[in-house]
């Protein structure tokens, strides 16, 4: 499989697109993989992140894949469910959706208990690796482990639940929101020979430095749609508040747009 061969050997990045368009103007970038990205699919519908039914993801998911004919990673959440088996009968419904990827993170969005107990967490990625494993599809399972981002950044901790998430059947690990050279280094050390994706969401770090670090691939979640959003905002607000168009001479050109949106 082609996604699959993308994780053996050298470092890669996996954009995050948010609709069909900004799909299909990565893959013409010529990214060999792309990733969904919860948040800015919610923001395109005016939700927030982590606030999309499970349908709506379904949904999203068909879309991207029939965009691009790249490789397409889910960024599948917590599995839209607590329980393992809930866990594993919404990751086939994902698997059906022709993705080449997905993965499953332990984080609540309970401030007081923000990641979920130690054995449950396991478990529902088991119950997600067995799923796909059921399914015949290929897909590669990631292992996520949220406590960066969470609000409980970990590092001992974090390695521990990558660590048996790598044993219950990831084959991909990632702990959003680590950033420093020592951190990375050290996940990538304890998972090996696993592969590590790294999230890129501010510039802190290069392709090369992170490849010279053992990364192996490198997403970049909503920063993409953030940054989109800051456009959009920026020439939005001009108008509101000065009654100017200022902003707008900055936009593409409907005629790339056009061509490269081209059928065909």
């Amino acid at each position: 499989m082609t996604f699959r061969a993308l994780h053996a050997s050298g470092c890669f990045v996996m954009p995050n697109p948010w609709d069909a368009g900004s799909a299909r103007l990565l893959a013409q970038l010529g990214f060999p993989a792309l990733a969904t990205t919860s948040a800015g699919m919610a923001w395109a519908l005016g939700r927030r992140d982590n606030d999309v039914a499970l349908d709506d993801v379904l949904a999203h998911l068909r879309t991207i894949v029939a965009a691009v004919d790249v490789p397409v990673n889910a960024d599948f959440e917590g599995g839209f469910a607590v329980a393992p088996e809930d866990v594993a009968a919404n990751v086939r419904l994902a698997v059906a959706t022709g993705v080449a990827g997905l993965s499953i993170e332990d984080s609540t969005s309970d401030a007081a208990e923000p990641l979920y107990p130690f054995d449950l967490a396991v478990a529902r990625v088991r119950a997600a690796r067995q799923a796909i494993d059921a399914s015949g599809a290929g897909v590669l399972l990631t292992g996520r482990s949220e406590g960066f981002i969470a609000g409980r950044p970990d590092l001992a901790d974090t390695i521990r639940r990558l660590i048996a998430y790598a044993e219950a059947g990831a084959e991909c690990l990632y702990a959003p929101g680590i950033r420093t050279r020592d951190e990375i280094a050290t996940v990538v050390s304890a998972v090996a020979p696993l592969p590590v994706n790294v999230l890129a969401h501010t510039d802190f770090a290069t392709v090369p430095e992170l490849a010279a670090l053992g990364v192996r691939r490198i997403s970049v979640g909503g920063a993409l749609a953030r940054t989109a959003w800051a456009g959009f905002m920026a020439a939005a607000r001009e108008i509101a508040d000065h009654g100017t168009f200022r902003g707008l001479t900055t936009g593409v050109p409907s005629a790339e747009l056009n061509d490269a949106f081209r059928r065909g």
